[in-house]
């Protein structure tokens, strides 16, 4: 492998979903690349139960978990995992699956757009399945737009809809949908830092977080309104809320944010700063960025 691959697989069944799929690790096996399978349960019992004895050889994780945040996947998992071998390395990736939220899929748009400018040069295969069964058509002809290649009944041939990343995922830094009317508002500036602290411990607690989880809200909620006093406007404004389980908090300044990237790439190691978007996206279960000349918003949930 000499180049980065990133292909989308399209089946409607589970033996579509093996024959694409196997053959893909199995390959990368017989090449001695690592290999990753980081795809919904069901996927995985149907690769690890067609791998037979070479599951020992891959390693599993349940994406439904390691990226329900569709911004944590390439920081958290795509590239911790290719950066943990130097050698080239092989991926199946599905985030996006029929369960996925109205909420969350621009940010699964804008995630599968942005793994071609993340491992531009890199040496890597990432195969992305989509179960045509089940996924609304509009939804598989953004997979066209974020893939180079497609990969359907054991056919594989370049996408004539695939388009510049940051085009697309420009396309998809849509305006966040509206707070409820029961939102609390807090204004926030470099004099009332740790006011503002103790306001989002507070509801997280009161909407029954526990104390680790609490303690991971306010360390990003904090990330985020540390920047907005040093890197925008001077200060900005702290919305909270709760959607059942679900701690909701966003911060809205009036800098623009440009770079479609922050928050998606880990600083090289001993670099001092760029770290805090990305621990953001670490730590919460889904986070949604939306900026214009306006200014700039961002909404976390945490569960």
């Amino acid at each position: 492998m000499v180049h980065f691959v990133h292909e989308a697989l399209f089946y409607r069944d589970p033996g579509q979903y093996v024959a694409g799929t196997v053959p893909f690790v199995l390959d990368g096996l017989a090449a001695g690349e690592p290999v990753l399978v980081a795809v919904p349960p069901t996927g995985i019992d149907l690769i690890r139960g067609e791998l037979g004895s070479r599951a020992a050889d891959v390693e599993f994780l349940d994406m439904t978990r390691g990226g329900r945040n569709p911004g944590r996947i390439i920081p958290g998992v795509l590239t911790e995992f290719a950066d943990s071998h130097p050698t080239p390395v092989r991926i199946v990736g599905e985030p996006i699956w029929a369960g996925r939220s109205a909420t969350e899929y621009p940010a699964c748009v804008q995630h599968e757009a942005l793994i071609n400018t993340a491992f531009d040069g890199r040496r890597a295969a990432i195969l992305c399945p989509y179960d045509t069964a089940e996924l609304a058509p509009d939804v598989l002809k953004d997979a066209e737009r974020t893939h180079p290649v497609l990969v359907e009944g054991g056919r594989r041939a370049p996408s004539e809809r695939y388009d510049d990343p940051l085009r697309t995922a420009t396309d998809f830094n849509v305006p966040l949908p509206d707070p409820p009317s029961s939102a609390r508002t807090h204004r926030f500036d470099a004099s009332n830092m740790t006011e503002t602290r103790g306001l989002i411990a507070a509801h997280a607690l009161a909407a029954g977080l526990g104390e680790d989880k609490a303690d991971d809200l306010v360390l990003a909620v904090n990330e985020l309104t540390t920047n907005s006093v040093v890197h925008a406007t001077g200060g900005g404004e702290l919305l909270l809320w709760r959607e059942g389980a679900t701690v909701v908090c966003e911060v809205r300044d009036g800098g623009a944010l440009d770079d479609l990237m922050v928050g998606r790439l880990k600083p090289p190691p001993n670099t001092r700063g760029g770290y805090g978007v990305v621990m953001v996206n670490l730590l919460c279960d889904l986070v949604r960025i939306h900026s214009d000349a306006a200014g700039t918003a961002i909404r976390v949930h945490l569960a």
